[in-house]
């Protein structure tokens, strides 16, 4: 009862004068010291460093005011130590964060830091100079800072959108011709923002991961993928930097040796001894560089010499896993191809063209182009028909197989759609869709869980998202999910239905279906660390649309997913704090979650100890179960003594959202502790 009498003083949003003006002379000094980004927002940041210098003059000269201030100039020093205060997260995300990640966002940056300004002027609007003993030229500095700060145009560094445009259509490129980039550019590119040496690519791979982990969980798909996309290429660009010094020293050292390299078989075996190969450019047979990389049946990449010297030796198998294979065609892996050429160049590695004729030295380049541009299209063209036939070939078993056949072709199919946007449209082409919807009810386990994973698969294709909802496959996924034979089909099947429902129209059709969301939710329960992590994030990808929350809650989503908030094995907090987030924006979800009197102890937790994104999601909880007569739960907020600190601790480091939602309930508890503390009447 003390507690409730006597409830904790909450810090007042505007803090006394003499505590405001050293609090602003600290962080704008701590700001200003620290120096200007190298790369990256430069004149932003620059632009930004002399306003705040020149209010830094002005803060001084307050300080030294012996008069209380007038109230309005309390109001603008706390509107301004807020601003500085995010111009300071702003500065440090420049410098501390992913340098791909900061240019890829160049836009939204430089329009934050816009915003910092307009709402720099705005405070400097209700500042009083008049009443104000300033020196002169402190207050011509500041007025002028105010005129400026009020016509200022937002910034963007158009050097920066440039460099930014030319990596996308670098990474456009890449996935349209299967692997073909131009790591020069990249690598000058990556050069032009400051990733030079292999600590730089180390530390902004580390850095790019952590990002990704921060956007996981929250629906953001093409985000995290995209971040994947620049981790792949700037992973390729440290392999092809890395040792390359040490690698030529050596190399040149055992030339002077006169080690001969006269057969390919030597070249093979000295180039493993000097240069340190990639694994995924040695051939998993001879574990040499590949100099001709070719795709067997089974979906895995040799060098043809090798395959063809064990299929001529009378196997039928692959030698890395063992099954047969259903063909004998060898289909050149030409993405492969060109990136271990582009690493040979890149590292001076010798390749079997290199130590060809010198009459093919003395060709024409304009003769060499046309050559290489017309083999390119042959090989890319055979390529295509050669997938082209397998997926016909497999399809007919498909549709006339014994269960025997359609389990091997269903496998061949899952392992062949895996790879590949132009794999999974000939899959789809070739009429694969409605059979692979047919086998989901098929009594096989195997047969079921290769197809509803090939249908997974195929489904990262847009165009086939349509061809599968025309097949009428909600109802058989949803079976699977609900009472698949496997673990994997009911996993996978959960999966699919998250891929399908990333379009807006198909979330509408997947929740008027009866079925998929309970099974979701049953899944919720019983599935394993990969399962539940599946369900959470198909459930908040329906449950993005208003409509569809009210089911997920009815099927009995709410406990499981609080529940899982304290299941350390599950792994998936976070996603079960995104999904109640969602649900909480509804009557339904408001009241059930409500019900749940443990919740409150675990997001106090969470806004403490949880990742960055469990502590945006603890806080919209809190939030939105404090208003709208959350009387109770504020009061038990005001009574944990961990609640306040915090949430003050969340107000100076948290995201930006968080920072808001943290204000917001602060100065509900606020209230909150005001009426306790007088009450009416």
């Amino acid at each position: 009862m003390d507690d409730i009498l006597h409830p904790p003083m909450i810090p007042s949003s505007i803090l006394p004068a003499v505590t405001l003006l050293e609090s602003l002379i600290h962080i704008s000094n701590e700001l200003t010291s620290t120096g200007t980004t190298l790369f990256l927002q430069m004149k932003n940041i620059s632009t930004m460093m002399r306003r705040i210098r020149v209010l830094t003059s002005l803060f001084e000269e307050i300080q030294e005011i012996d008069k209380p201030l007038p109230p309005s100039s309390i109001l603008c020093l706390n509107e301004l130590f807020s601003v500085i205060r995010r111009v300071k997260i702003l500065v440090e995300g420049s410098r501390e964060d992913s340098l791909l990640w900061n240019l890829m966002q160049t836009e939204n940056v430089s329009n934050q830091f816009y915003i910092a300004v307009k709402e720099m002027a705005r405070a400097l609007d209700i500042l009083p100079l008049s009443l104000l003993n300033l020196t002169a030229d402190t207050r011509e500095q500041v007025e002028l800072l105010q005129k400026q700060a009020k016509r200022i145009q937002l910034f963007v560094n158009h050097r920066e959108v440039q460099i930014r445009d030319e990596l996308v259509q670098l990474i456009g490129k890449n996935r349209k011709s299967k692997g073909f980039v131009d790591m020069k550019r990249v690598r000058h590119i990556l050069s032009s923002i400051g990733i030079r040496s292999l600590s730089e690519f180390e530390e902004e791979i580390s850095k790019l991961e952590a990002e990704a982990e921060k956007q996981a969980g929250t629906g953001g798909l093409i985000v995290v993928s995209n971040i994947h996309n620049l981790i792949s290429l700037i992973s390729l660009s440290k392999t092809m930097v890395s040792n390359m010094d040490e690698n030529m020293k050596s190399y040149e050292e055992m030339k002077k040796r006169n080690v001969t390299m006269n057969s390919h078989h030597e070249q093979s075996f000295s180039l493993s001894m000097v240069f340190n190969i990639p694994d995924e450019f040695r051939c998993p047979i001879s574990l040499e560089l590949m100099s001709d990389p070719v795709i067997v049946a089974s979906g895995h990449t040799y060098d043809r010499n090798s395959i063809a010297q064990w299929i001529n030796s009378g196997h039928h198998t692959c030698p890395k896993t063992g099954q047969r294979l259903i063909h004998m065609a060898l289909i050149p892996n030409y993405a492969l191809k060109s990136l271990i050429q582009q690493w040979c160049q890149e590292n001076n590695v010798p390749t079997m063209e290199s130590t060809s004729s010198s009459e093919l030295k003395r060709m024409s380049s304009k003769r060499r182009s046309s050559e290489i541009a017309i083999d390119h299209i042959s090989e890319t063209k055979a390529v295509a028909d050669a997938v082209k036939m397998t997926a016909e070939f497999l399809v007919g078993k498909l549709a006339t197989g014994s269960p025997d056949i359609q389990r091997q072709a269903s496998y061949e199919l899952r392992l062949l759609a895996k790879t590949g946007m132009d794999n999974r449209r000939i899959i789809a082409e070739a009429g694969a869709i409605p059979f692979l919807v047919t086998l989901l009810g098929s009594p096989d386990s195997r047969i079921q869980e290769n197809a509803v994973t090939a249908l997974l698969n195929l489904s990262i294709h847009d165009n086939n998202k349509t061809l599968i909802m025309a097949a009428g496959a909600i109802d058989k996924v949803a079976d699977v999910l609900q009472s698949g034979k496997t673990m994997e089909a009911k996993e996978n099947a959960a999966a699919a239905i998250f891929s399908l429902s990333i379009i807006d129209a198909y979330k509408i059709i997947i929740g008027a279906h009866p079925r998929p969301i309970p099974a979701l939710v049953g899944l919720l329960g019983e599935g394993t660390t990969a399962g539940k992590r599946d369900a959470a994030t198909a459930l908040f990808n329906l449950a993005v649309l208003r409509v569809n929350r009210g089911k997920v809650i009815l099927a009995g989503a709410v406990p499981l997913l609080i529940d899982l908030l304290t299941d350390d094995k599950a792994g998936i907090t976070d996603d079960a704090l995104a999904v109640l987030a969602l649900l909480l924006g509804c009557t339904e979800g408001l009241e059930e979650i409500r019900k749940r009197k443990d919740l409150i102890p675990l997001l106090i937790d969470l806004l403490r100890l949880g990742s960055s994104k469990g502590k945006e999601n603890s806080i919209t909880l809190l939030l939105g179960l404090c208003k709208d007569g959350g009387a109770e739960v504020a009061q038990r907020l005001l009574m944990n003594p961990h609640s306040i600190p915090s949430l003050q601790s969340l107000t100076a480091d948290g995201s930006l959202k968080a920072r808001r939602k943290a204000d917001a309930l602060l100065r509900i508890l606020n209230r909150c502790s005001s009426q306790v503390a007088n009450p009416v009447g």
